[in-house]
């Protein structure tokens, strides 16, 4: 029987990319979104994976939703906590909605999320936990102390979890991509754009496929000794 992964904002970008990828390695696949019922359902009748709308920065949401996907799927092995959102200003501008608001999600989805299955991963004696940061939060960005603070904040997380699961059999990474070409990055004005990708060595934008390769080797058996690490993929534009 395949592992059940669980994908959080897996129906677009990034998260769209992991769903597939791990389906076609062989994995039962369900999507989180948090809100295009449309592009949910055009996803899964493209797909066949299976989609769940809840609202990942809502503890009580994350509790009861999963406990449906759960008893209707089955108990979820892997975790690619992966939704997120940004809401950019520099901090003497910023407001405390464009702050809370990214910080609920991005840092606080990947307790609520973690939180929800941790105990049944921790009974089994197994599971596969992938976070993911970003550059930005690395190295930080302009304009982004909110998004900065809570993907960083991602890259700690990990560190404590891995240590807290090791002996349960549950290893925990994250994957910190730099500039990839998803809808939101391709929204970015072309002169600056281009400024991007002359700071990245290898010439290019990354795809959300590079991001999603890394995530399936973390998941598999073959990675069974890493846990704790973060593996940059973002085309040596941080070396860290």
């Amino acid at each position: 029987m395949s592992r059940i992964a669980l994908v959080t904002g897996g129906t677009r970008g990034i998260g769209e990319a992991i769903s597939i990828h791990l389906k076609e390695a062989g994995y039962t696949v369900v999507a989180n979104y948090g809100g295009n019922d449309e592009r949910a359902r055009e996803f899964s009748e493209r797909t066949g994976i299976a989609t769940y709308k809840f609202d990942v920065g809502n503890f009580e949401d994350c509790q009861k939703t999963i406990a449906t996907i759960e008893k209707e799927v089955g108990p979820i092995e892997v975790l690619i906590n992966n939704a997120g959102i940004t809401r950019d200003g520099t901090m003497h501008k910023m407001t405390y909605e464009q702050w809370y608001d990214v910080v609920r999600t991005n840092l606080g989805g990947c307790f609520y999320v973690s939180r929800a299955v941790i105990e049944g991963m921790r009974a089994r004696n197994f599971g596969r936990i992938v976070n993911i940061g970003s550059i930005n939060g690395q190295a930080g960005q302009y304009g982004q102390v909110n998004y900065a603070a809570a993907k960083s904040g991602i890259h700690g997380f990990t560190k404590a979890l891995a240590q807290e699961c090791a002996s349960k059999g549950i290893t925990v990474n994250a994957i910190a991509p730099g500039y990839v070409r998803t809808d939101m990055v391709m929204a970015v004005p072309a002169p600056v754009l281009e400024k991007i990708v002359a700071k990245i060595p290898v010439g290019r934008l990354g795809e959300a496929s590079d991001i999603a390769r890394g995530v399936e080797f973390l998941v598999s058996d073959n990675a069974d000794f890493i846990t704790g690490s973060t593996l940059s993929i973002n085309g040596g534009q941080h070396m860290y």
